[in-house]
C-alpha cells in the first residue's frame, strides 16, 4: 500500500500513461510562462516607444517636417516605416494628377503594415490559446486513465478498503489538478496579451490616420512636389 502521499510520491507511484500526460502539462506550462515573460518585455517595450514617438510627431505640420523629426528614431521605429511608406508612394506617383487616388493608395498601404505588425505581435498567442483550450482534456485523460487502473487493482486484490483505494484515484486526479494549472494562466495570459495587443495596434493605427493626415494637408497644399528621400522601407524590421 502507498504511503507517500505527496505530490512527488503519487507522481512516482503513477502509471507510465499517467506520468507522460502530467510531464507533458508541465512543459505546456513552462511554455506559456516562457512566453509570457518574452512578450511582456516586448509589448512594453513597443508601446513605450510608440508613445514617445507619438508625442514627438505630435506638432509636425507636414510630411518632410515629420520625416526629419523620424531621423531620430531607432531602425525598429514602426513610426518611420509608416512615414517612409506615405513618401515612397508619393515618389511612386509623381506627375499624377489624381491627389484622391495617391491618398487611397497610402491609405491603403498604412492598413497593411498595421495589420503586418498586429500579425508580428501575436506571435506566440495560438500555443497560449491551443495549452488552454487542451490541458484540461489532458488532464482528465490522464484522470480517467488512472482511476481505470485503480479499479482493476480493486478487482485484482478484491478488497475494497478505502486505504487500497485512495492512493490510486489520488494520483490521477493529480493529472487533473496539473491540467488546470497549466490551462487557468494560459487563459488568463492569452486575454491580457489580446486586450494589450489590441490596445498597440489603435495607437500605431493612430500614427497611421497622422501621417496620411499630413500627407493629405501636403497634397492639398501642394507642397509635396518634391519629397524628401526616404530610407529603404524594405530594410526596416518589424518589432
Amino acid at each position: 500500500m502507498q504511503t507517500d502521499l505527496s505530490v512527488w510520491g503519487m507522481y512516482q507511484h503513477a502509471d507510465i500513461v499517467v506520468k507522460i500526460v502530467m510531464i507533458g502539462l508541465i512543459l505546456a506550462s513552462v511554455v506559456t510562462w516562457a512566453i509570457f515573460f518574452s512578450k511582456s518585455v516586448e509589448l512594453i517595450t513597443q508601446k513605450r516607444r510608440l508613445k514617445r514617438e507619438q508625442q514627438q510627431l505630435a506638432n509636425v505640420r507636414s510630411l518632410n517636417e515629420a520625416s526629419s523629426v523620424a531621423e531620430a528614431f531607432d531602425s525598429k521605429s514602426l513610426s518611420t516605416l509608416l512615414i517612409n511608406e506615405a513618401q515612397n508612394e508619393l515618389e511612386l506617383s509623381a506627375g499624377v494628377e489624381d491627389k484622391e487616388g495617391i491618398k487611397d493608395r497610402t491609405g491603403f498601404r498604412l492598413e497593411r503594415r498595421v495589420a503586418a505588425v498586429g500579425r508580428h505581435m501575436g506571435r506566440g498567442n495560438g500555443f497560449l490559446a491551443t495549452i488552454g483550450a487542451i490541458s484540461p482534456f489532458v488532464g482528465l485523460f490522464g484522470t480517467v486513465w488512472g482511476i481505470m487502473n485503480s479499479f482493476i487493482g480493486i478487482a485484482q486484490s478484491q478488497t475494497t478498503n478505502l486505504a487500497v483505494v485512495a492512493p490510486g484515484i489520488a494520483e490521477a486526479l493529480l493529472a487533473t489538478a496539473i491540467g488546470l494549472v497549466a490551462a487557468i494562466p494560459a487563459v488568463v495570459i492569452y486575454n491580457i496579451f489580446a486586450r494589450m495587443i489590441g490596445s498597440y495596434k489603435a495607437s500605431l493605427s493612430d500614427v497611421a490616420a497622422q501621417v496620411l493626415l499630413l500627407q493629405s494637408r501636403d497634397l492639398d497644399l501642394d507642397g509635396t512636389s518634391q519629397p524628401r528621400p526616404v530610407r529603404n522601407t524594405q530594410q526596416l524590421r518589424v518589432g
